[in-house]
């Protein structure tokens, strides 16, 4: 792990476990366990240092991406194994298959080893992409002149660099369209443009869903007070659900790991809408504070629930919100995460927003219908495979007023016609089991490793 000015060595360990018959390593490294948070700071840390920002990413990401990818080429070597694929999972790990390549030491044990990479977000800011090229060829090992010609924006790019080595395919049909046919590109800084320059067609390959995994007919297994069937009709389980969840967060009480703010009158008649996921303007989160500042004050007949963390500005607001008095007993930010607490609120809520700028696939909606949480959607991107009337509520436009309009529309049906929600919400989940599962799923990416098997045969 070398700076430009040092030659240095970081040391790694290696935890095993077999799961369900799979095998898994984690690697345990300084660099890795000194952070709170996963992606980004946490607002512990920024107490110890002003500069570590609460939701900024960290300073060392590429170093950190650089060290998982070395140790797990090295765990390879050690363990005398070489796969037929080594599949990559977005920038994080992208840089993989130039290294294979290009360090004398590797190419000639992996040269029988094809590699994908998966572009789970190619956003502005999620390419783990680096400006320093001279620290990037020092860390990662590469020759200069690789270096210097897999940059998009004047920085290193994980994703360009993985051009020439590996197949790279993104998380749905609509995403790679949208890379590479659209205009909308230009948030990606040009990453689907500058690939179809270089010859690159990115496949689209929509992510599938265990559904098993989610199953309100196994309660325990996932911390329910109540079984459902949703695809049967059998609902009143789900009643239970949303009753016991209300009233868990009628009066404000501190938590395990999130914080509370503002509560929920005990009205489980009125339809509730629900998020989960992070605060953040991809998420659409701006766009979904507008809109409910606007339809509070509107409609005083339904009730919000949301449970995450992020932008601190949308915090914020969220907060002032819910602890405020004017929408007292209708708005709830639970602010933090809780992956018990998650499943409570997919299982309680009517309707599920995903008011993304764009999205990539999106699973949320998935886990939410199978819970018979209709999702609400900006259609963009993975969210296409919510059908408008059918599956959920679907929305072209992305703005305050489009999503108000819908969630409008959704109460209208939620009012008149218990039937009607029902016929969705059944038809959601046979959906879901006829073309998302990851057995459905599962033969494309086979191809695609057929394919990247042969493109070993270049080197």
């Amino acid at each position: 792990m070398n700076y430009v000015d040092e030659n240095r060595r970081e040391a790694v360990s290696i935890w095993q476990n077999e799961i369900q018959g799979v095998t898994v390593f984690l690697a345990e490294a300084e660099r890795f366990a000194e952070k709170l948070g996963v992606y980004a700071y946490t607002a512990e840390e920024e107490k110890r240092h002003s500069w570590q920002r609460q939701g900024m990413g960290h300073y060392d990401y590429f170093a950190m991406n650089i060290l998982l990818q070395k140790a797990a080429i090295a765990l390879m070597i050690l363990l005398d194994e070489r796969p037929d694929v080594i599949h990559c999972q977005d920038g994080h790990a992208a840089v993989l298959p130039a290294m294979l390549r290009e360090h004398e030491g590797y190419s000639h044990f992996f040269r029988h080893s094809g590699c994908v990479v998966t572009v789970h977000n190619a956003g502005i800011g999620y390419h783990q992409d680096v400006a320093d090229l001279e620290f990037a060829a020092a860390v990662t090992g590469l020759p200069d002149r690789v270096i210097r010609a897999n940059t998009l924006n004047d920085s290193f790019d994980p994703f360009i660099a993985a051009a020439d080595y590996a197949v790279l395919n993104t998380v749905s049909e609509q995403y790679a369209r949208e890379l590479q046919e659209t205009d909308e590109d230009v948030r990606t800084g040009g990453l689907g443009h500058a690939l179809l320059q270089r010859g690159v067609r990115l496949a689209g390959i929509t992510n599938g869903i265990n559904p098993q995994d989610f199953d309100p007919a196994e309660p325990e297994k996932l911390g329910l007070p109540a079984a459902f069937d949703v695809a049967g009709g059998h609902l009143e389980g789900k009643r239970i659900c949303k009753e016991t969840l209300i009233h868990s967060l009628s009066r404000v009480k501190k938590r395990h790991r999130v914080v509370q703010h503002g509560f929920l009158a005990e009205k489980p008649e009125q339809p509730l809408f629900t998020f989960v996921g992070r605060l953040t303007l991809q998420k659409g989160v701006d766009l979904l504070v507008h809109s409910l500042e606007s339809l509070l004050a509107e409609d005083a007949d339904f009730q919000m629930l949301i449970l995450g963390s992020g932008a601190p500005e949308f915090e914020a607001r969220l907060i002032e919100l819910a602890d405020g008095d004017e929408f007292g007993g209708r708005i709830c930010f639970l602010q933090g995460y809780d992956p018990d607490l998650a499943m409570q609120v997919y299982a309680a809520g009517d309707f599920f927003l995903i008011p993304s700028l764009y999205e990539p696939c999106g699973l949320t909606d998935y886990i939410a219908q199978l819970f018979g949480n209709l999702p609400l959607v900006h259609y963009v991107g993975g969210l296409v495979k919510v059908i408008d009337g059918t599956t959920g509520f679907a929305y072209q436009d992305h703005s305050p007023s489009a999503l108000g309009e819908t969630m409008w529309r959704a109460m209208t049906l939620y009012r008149s016609s218990p039937a009607g929600i029902k016929t969705m919400q059944q038809a959601a989940v046979r959906r879901i089991y006829e073309h998302h599962t990851w057995e459905k799923v599962v033969g494309r990416y086979l191809e695609l490793y057929e394919q990247a098997g042969r493109m070993v045969c270049r080197y």
